[in-house]
């Protein structure tokens, strides 16, 4: 997979998508920034920072995706791998559902996933040296360039959705003394809330059973 690298852009995500659309970049294909500065979070909240942090984005074609995964629950898919890759260089790191990474009980980074017509557009944002964003950071001396190789060498195995799913429904258990923003949860008659977890069911298609409901990350 070819890798394009900038010193700074203003969303490794953004941009990605921008160019995929005008045809003037195709998949498989990832994009690396050494800043960025109008980065895509979730909810539309802002991932930002300096250098010595990840910001990635990378492009797929959805046909060389498992044919099990389903598109809902792609940012745990993502963000799984690299969980995998981050603790085989030694780090200890967890996913929180769907997309989050964590330190022990701080956030760190997150994933976040579009489609494009037929290609899937994942974005992810780690502190790996400074504390951005509002988060902590995992204080370590990878490099950004070094993890998104290791990354792509992993995610280019394409394991099955039900192998990452059997270990991270394990995992899963972390999740439940936190709380999550689910959108279009009626609550009140508000759309969108805060829920907690200590009570969900994960399903086997990575969505959540929460209050009787059946929710979707959709990140």
């Amino acid at each position: 997979m070819d890798i394009l690298s900038f010193s700074t852009l203003p969303s490794t995500q953004k941009y990605l998508i921008e160019q995929l659309q005008k045809g003037k970049l195709q998949a498989p294909i990832a994009v690396i920034a050494s800043e960025q500065d109008s980065g895509v979070g979730s909810r539309n909240n802002q991932w930002s920072g300096g250098e010595g942090n990840f910001f990635v984005s990378i492009a797929v074609n959805l046909d060389v995706l498992p044919e099990d995964l389903p598109l809902s629950s792609a940012s745990i898919y993502f963000s799984f791998i690299m969980k995998k890759v981050l603790e085989e260089l030694g780090e200890n790191i967890w996913l929180k559902w769907p997309n989050d990474f964590y330190k022990n009980d701080d956030k760190v980074g997150g994933t976040i996933t579009k489609k494009v017509d037929q290609i899937l557009v994942c974005g992810i944002g780690i502190n790996l040296t400074n504390c951005e964003n509002g988060y902590r950071a995992l204080q370590c001396d990878i490099s950004p360039k070094i993890l998104l190789e290791n990354y792509l060498e992993e995610l280019q195995k394409f394991p099955k959705w039900k192998q990452v799913f059997s270990e991270y429904e394990v995992e899963f258990e972390l999740s439940r003394k936190f709380s999550v923003h689910i959108e279009n949860y009626q609550n009140d008659h508000q759309e969108g809330c805060k829920r907690s977890l200590a009570d969900a069911c994960l399903c086997e298609d990575g969505s959540l059973i929460v209050g009787g409901k059946k929710v979707f990350s959709l990140r």
